[in-house]
């Protein structure tokens, strides 16, 4: 069979190409670095407090990666209150609170059963700095900031020493109020993370966030992945763009949605599934025991294409049909969460800890 390769920019091809190559100077180096404070998160109605977790989109996306067995490494600050066992070891900074926000839900319903939220960030920790990324160079870097974490030097720095850095545009586009830390959003050309787009390989928005930028102006840099929750995905390239189907679910809460696609589109491409199949992948989130075995035999099938050379596929595969079913089939295990447990001395974040997974959203 025969699959016809469709790229979004020059750097696109010449990052693919490269992975290609013998890569003997950094056939050590880590496969995914995920960028990105862990936070505690604070479930508020009626100004009382009804649930705390783990929150942080790295703390979703870790869970996702080390599900789908890719070797990664995370980078991520906390104060000394952090609360949480872990399984990457945060930095943890003795003069500053870990990142905590709070979500505040409206208890009257609307007709459509959305509760709002308001997300206020409580407490930030300090920034992750250029200086604080390891030396290393990894294949695909994630920039995955919730509280303001990610400076633009700091995602300079992930875009020279990774060979693909895909960004959450949540750690882009939200600012904190001064007086009581409430999220707002503003547009991406606002920002100083703007000049650096063409320089990214993959930005992910949900469909909210998505009207903060110019995507037919971005899509020109950047693939860009917009997230709709039961409406699917839809991938944006220079040249056309794609509608993904979702995976149907009775979802009553869709916390931690966004950042777990997020973990099994990178997850997915890092296997070696074309563009199309590893959104599917990702918007499967959780069911990973199950789905890995179908991955492994969908990536063998996919490398068997004739390309002229190795590319970013956004055309879908013979196929691709098929592989959604079986996704959908494999999908019949309970969902991949990890209940997040209090802290005790022996579960230090100083130490080796167990995986967390937050009932809460931070990320967004």
């Amino acid at each position: 069979m025969t699959c016809e390769p469709s790229t979004i920019t020059s750097t696109s091809r010449q990052w693919l190409h490269q992975q290609q190559q013998p890569t003997k100077p950094h056939s050590s180096q880590t496969r995914v670095l995920i960028v990105g404070n862990y936070c505690h998160d604070v479930l508020m109605q009626k100004d009382t407090v009804k649930a705390e977790s783990l929150g942080g989109a790295a703390s979703f996306i870790s869970n996702v990666v080390n599900g789908m067995s890719v070797s990664c490494n995370l980078v991520s600050k906390v104060g000394e209150d952090f609360k949480y066992p872990v399984d990457f070891t945060p930095i943890v900074i003795p003069t500053s609170k870990t990142t905590v926000f709070h979500a505040y839900f409206d208890l009257a319903i609307h007709g459509n059963c959305h509760q709002d939220r308001v997300l206020k960030r409580v407490s930030a920790c300090d920034p992750i700095r250029p200086s604080d990324l390891p030396d290393a160079r990894s294949k695909f870097g994630m920039a995955v900031g919730v509280g303001g974490e990610i400076l633009p030097e700091t995602l300079e720095r992930m875009i020279e020493t990774c060979d693909a850095v895909f960004v959450d545009i949540q750690a882009l586009i939200r600012v904190f109020d001064s007086v009581d830390g409430t999220v707002k959003l503003v547009k991406l050309e606002e920002t100083e993370f703007y000049s650096l787009l063409p320089r990214i390989e993959v930005l992910k928005a949900s469909s909210e966030e998505a009207v903060f930028m110019d995507v037919e102006e971005v899509r020109k840099w950047c693939c860009v992945v917009v997230t709709n929750g039961k409406e699917g995905c839809k991938v944006y390239w220079k040249d056309g763009e794609l509608g993904i189907p979702p995976f149907l679910a009775n979802q009553k809460d869709p916390t931690g949605a966004g950042d777990s696609f997020l973990g099994g589109f990178v997850a997915g491409l890092v296997q070696g599934l074309a563009v199309p199949d590893a959104a599917l992948l990702g918007n499967l989130f959780g069911s990973l025991t199950r789905v890995k075995d179908e991955v492994q035999r969908r990536k063998m099938q996919f490398l068997h294409c004739e390309r002229s050379e190795y590319e970013l596929e956004f055309l879908k595969p013979d196929g691709h049909e098929q592989f959604h079913a079986s996704l959908g089939a494999a999908k019949s295990t309970p969902p991949f969460s990890i209940q997040a447990r209090p802290w005790t001395p022996s579960n230090s974040p100083m130490g080796d800890g167990a995986d967390s997974y937050s009932t809460l959203h931070s990320a967004g």
